[in-house]
């Protein structure tokens, strides 16, 4: 008998090519999402990254840039993670993990300087609204609080301002900002721009590419996509600003868990899927919605009787997954959402079930938000089993 046994170990005379940086930028970001990040093609490698599982790690060499060293300063599982969403986001520079979405906002706040000023929209994400105004109150910065959609009073907001912050929608009254128009004004004022990004994700737009400076997520979001961790992210494709970023992360150690980032990562392989069907979903039960005696106002930027609905046309891929509908009152909002059997009352968004929730319950909401609003966040289930049960709801309050 010739050549090598069943039981030989040798090396097999083939080779595994691997997506490098040129053939990665040139995927479509539905592929990205599942190619990307994966280890290299070595012959019965594993195709999906290890987790890691160490607090410390063996040092023989210097250190210094490029040391592993201690699990608050690097973990290889957070990287593949960091990698793909980079991708996702348009740049090589890799992204960076933290341990929650507020993780990466306070990250992403600390750029500006200590009694400098960010402009940032009057509704947002409420836990960066607090923060914000939290170091107003100390004197860290000068908080100036925009209507984002309004460009002319952000852009008359951003004379000797530091940084930008947008939400694109906003959360949770789904305003839609002119993003080229805003970061352009920022550049020409000396301005950062920070984008948001959660609500829309990369396959909804990509802030990057307007020239914004940097994207967080919460990706505890559409991003992981089961309600099963807390994760945030930030993403730079300048060099500078992620050492500031990193350095931030590291002194105030807002690091992810190896096992959260490798679940997080196993969430993003089906953002695309996800994204597709609960968009669908909610464009469809938004035009519902539109039409029921109950609702004054359905919020939705996929509407074309929504306000937001041509800078959206013209700057999204898709209008998302995120409805708000405003009721008579507070009573009657809190009345739906207890009437309801499939559509889960809980706070956050983006997972594979829907959600809903009254979001002036929460003390910390801004009091221009109103009392009857209610948020939506339209999950992958049956587009008709979630209207049924809403029109019952609805139908109740008549």
């Amino acid at each position: 008998m010739t050549g090598a046994s069943q039981t030989d170990s040798s090396t097999p005379e083939f080779s595994f090519p691997h997506l490098d940086a040129e053939a990665l930028s040139a995927l479509s970001p539905e592929t990205l999402a599942v190619a990307a990040g994966r280890p290299e093609r070595d012959h019965d490698s594993p195709v999906n990254p290890s987790v890691v599982f160490s607090s410390t790690f063996v040092g023989l060499g210097a250190v210094g840039e490029g040391a592993r060293g201690y699990a608050r300063y690097s973990n290889p599982t957070w990287e593949p993670f960091e990698e793909a969403v980079a991708r996702l986001e348009g740049t090589d520079v890799p992204a960076l993990l933290f341990s929650s979405g507020m993780g990466a906002v306070a990250a992403a706040l600390s750029l500006v300087p200590v009694g400098g000023v960010l402009v940032a929209p009057a509704h947002s994400y409420s836990g960066t609204l607090g923060l914000a105004q939290s170091k107003g109150e100390r004197g860290e910065l000068e908080l100036r609080s925009v209507d984002i959609a309004d460009t002319d009073a952000v852009i008359a907001a951003l004379d000797g301002a530091d940084l930008l912050w947008v939400e694109s929608p906003t959360n949770p009254m789904m305003e839609v900002a002119d993003l080229p128009a805003l970061v352009a004004a920022a550049r020409a004022a000396g301005a950062l721009v920070v984008v948001d990004n959660t609500f829309s994700t990369p396959l909804g737009q990509r802030p990057l590419a307007v020239g914004a400076d940097v994207v967080v997520h919460s990706a505890t979001k559409y991003l992981a996509g089961h309600s099963d961790v807390l994760l945030g992210l930030a993403v730079t494709d300048d060099d500078e600003l992620r050492a500031l970023l990193l350095a931030h992360r590291t002194l105030h150690g807002a690091i992810a868990g190896p096992m959260e980032a490798w679940l997080g990562l196993r969430g993003l392989r089906t953002l695309a899927l996800r994204v597709e069907r609960s968009q669908a979903t909610a464009g469809e039960l938004a035009r519902r919605l539109e039409g029921h005696p109950a609702v004054r106002r359905t919020r939705y930027p996929g509407l074309v009787s929504d306000p937001g609905h041509a800078r959206a046309a013209a700057q999204f891929d898709g209008f998302g997954s995120i409805i708000s509908l405003e009721l008579d009152d507070a009573a009657a909002a809190d009345a739906f959402v207890a009437s309801l059997a499939l559509w889960l009352p809980a706070t956050s968004l983006g997972g594979v079930e829907s959600t809903i929730e009254r979001r002036r319950r929460h003390t910390a909401e801004p009091l221009t938000v109103p009392e009857g609003l209610v948020r939506l966040s339209v999950g992958i289930e049956n587009v008709e089993d979630l209207w049924a049960d809403l029109a019952q709801g609805l139908d109740a309050l008549l």
